[in-house]
């Protein structure tokens, strides 16, 4: 086998490889003599096929199939040989002459085919001695934790008829027909709908017109929905709702207690705030860790600049501007809505899909040297969590993972990412800052991608900077389920929300 570079420009790479006819006919001749003693052919007894005979029936067909297993495993052979790492699959360009096609399938011509590829470039790691990052955290109060404990109580509360008008904190029960220019709309009617007056869960202006309304009372509500509204036939739209009264119910008291944890599945109040408090402390955690993440990587950013594999760029770039398209096309926004061109949006996110492929290079580099590994256990785990977002299709989850090649690295990814930045935490110098919910909140809530650093912001812009991940085996999706259009702001009800949260 000859191998011959025959292009070295910058991180991309071209080579040809010849294997001379002699030697795949004689891989030909080895396979055919395994085949003289396995075949069975009318006419010949067992082992005594002439391999002229054989090579005349079968030669073309075991020809291909040999030269498909040097075109699949030569490859990894020939870049472990040189030292080199591919960003992606290397391309295999072979001839597309039919003539020249059959005299390699009958041995007559030398098989010739070239690999296209970009290697992954030498990455020197430097020192983390200079690194450092301040982590946020926040003290949880006991006022916090009881007003959180008040908000599922309440959420959980039981409400009993009343026979007189609906006011604010009571419950209605009722059907209702919603229609924009006189005509229903999808998503729009209910029956034996719940909404307490005053949570907020429908838009702006719905419940405070059910004030004074009495059971068996039937009346039409007016409203607008917001500009904003997620689906975008809706939004900005007057809109009636023509409404049926089946019930008026009054709250009753809220006393936490055993008996409200009970309730919600827990042996006791005093253990019903442990899990509330270790709640909010996870909640503030997650948001602590993400800027310390984003501390972490704006430093690598800064230390390590190298050319990037523009096939892994390219991949990246299109799973952010999918989701960003995505993202646009949910709430009918456009560019220009979002004070950018799309143009100016597309060269800001390419910045952000090379930054994410150069620093998931850097990481994957420090974490193989410092012989970070995700377990089978904890990919077990991360499967785990990804059947339980799609119930019901749990089988065609599994089939996709198994099937699919490549897709295990979705799941080990980000968590080989976690594990490199735990890492690197141990090494660096960490400086604890105690902070009030408001400020770690407030500056996360506008903080733009630290990589590219737009001047103006925009939702998807702030959702791409939330998703950041330095991988370079994926972006982070951030897109969001469209909403009914009803006139509901939530799908899921508050009180399935404080029971999952009990949970």
């Amino acid at each position: 086998m000859q191998v011959t570079e025959t292009l070295a420009e910058g991180l991309k790479r071209e080579i040809k490889v010849v294997i001379p006819k002699q030697d795949m006919e004689a891989q030909l001749n080895v396979r055919l003599a395994d085949a003289k003693d396995k075949v069975r052919i009318n006419g010949f007894r067992p082992g005594k096929v002439p391999v002229a005979h054989l090579k005349k029936m079968y030669g073309k067909s075991i020809m291909a199939e040999l030269v498909n297993e040097i075109v699949r495993e030569r490859p990894t052979q020939i870049l472990s040989e040189r030292g080199e790492k591919s960003a992606t699959q290397p391309s295999v360009g072979m001839t597309e002459d039919e003539a020249e096609a059959e005299k390699i399938l009958n041995a007559q011509a030398d098989f010739e085919f070239t690999l296209s590829y970009e290697v992954i470039p030498p990455i020197e790691l430097k020192s983390t001695d200079g690194l450092s990052v301040t982590r946020e955290v926040v003290e949880v109060s006991e006022d916090e934790v009881n007003e959180q404990i008040l908000k599922i109580a309440e959420s959980a509360r039981s409400f009993e008829t009343k026979a007189g008008e609906a006011a604010d904190g009571d419950r209605v029960t009722m059907n209702y027909l919603g229609k924009v220019d006189g005509e229903a709309f999808d998503g729009g009617a209910a029956e034996d709908a719940e909404l307490v007056i005053g949570s907020g869960r429908f838009i702006p202006g719905f419940e405070d017109q059910l004030v004074g309304v009495k059971a068996g009372d039937e009346k039409t509500i007016t409203v607008t929905f917001p500009s904003e509204y997620p689906a975008a036939n809706l939004a900005g739209k007057d809109a009636t709702f023509d409404i049926t009264v089946k019930e008026v119910a009054a709250p009753a008291s809220v006393e936490i207690n055993d008996e409200l944890a009970s309730k919600l599945g827990i042996e006791s109040a005093d253990r019903l705030r442990e899990i509330v408090r270790g709640q909010i402390e996870s909640q503030y955690g997650n948001v602590t860790r993400q800027k310390v993440k984003r501390q972490i990587l704006d430093q690598l950013d800064e230390m390590y600049k190298f050319d990037t594999p523009q096939g892994l760029v390219d991949a990246e770039f299109e799973n952010i501007w999918r989701q960003i398209n995505t993202d646009l096309q949910q709430s009918g926004k456009t560019f220009e809505d979002e004070e950018t061109t799309e143009e100016e949006a597309r060269a800001e996110y390419r910045k952000l899909a090379e930054r994410r492929v150069r620093l998931g290079l850097v990481l994957s580099e420090i974490g193989e040297k410092a012989g970070v590994e995700v377990t089978e256990e904890e990919m077990q785990r991360a499967l785990y969590a990804q059947l339980q977002q799609f119930p019901g299709q749990q089988k065609e989850i599994l089939d996709f993972f198994r099937n699919t090649p490549g897709a295990s690295a979705s799941l080990r990814a980000p968590i080989f990412e976690e594990k490199v930045v735990d890492q690197l935490l141990s090494e660096i110098n960490v400086t604890d800052k105690t902070v009030t919910k408001e400020e770690l909140m407030a500056e996360e809530e506008g903080n733009s991608d630290s990589a590219t650093k737009p001047a103006k912001k925009s939702a998807s812009k702030k959702k791409a900077a939330k998703a950041e991940t330095a991988s370079a085996e994926g972006a982070e999706t951030a897109d969001e389920a469209e909403e009914a259009a009803a006139p509901k702001k939530k799908a899921a009800s508050k009180k399935k929300a404080a029971e999952d949260s009990a949970e």
